[in-house]
């Protein structure tokens, strides 16, 4: 599906003047809050932007201060499992 977006000449210039092509930055906007909203997956999200390593999407998410939640039934469970290998 290709996209089509509107912004008066002048907007687009301001916009643009900071760099950056300004069709990649307006999809990594709707990708993010895609993704926030629980509309699209992880998994989707990383194809979406073509990015081909978990660690690129990672750094992605971090550097909009996006982390996934580590719970404490993750904390314990990561715990069992360094004493079952003797850490």
């Amino acid at each position: 599906m290709e996209l089509t977006v509107e912004i008066p000449d002048d907007l687009a210039d301001r916009m643009s003047a900071s760099g950056g092509d300004l069709s990649r930055r307006a999809l990594e906007a709707l990708a993010l809050e895609e993704f926030k909203a629980g509309r699209i997956t992880k998994p989707e999200l990383r194809r979406l932007l073509g990015f081909g390593t978990r660690y690129r999407l990672d750094g992605f998410l971090k550097s909009h201060d996006l982390y996934e939640e580590y719970t404490l039934e993750d904390f314990e469970r990561d715990r069992d499992a360094l004493k079952q290998l003797g850490f």
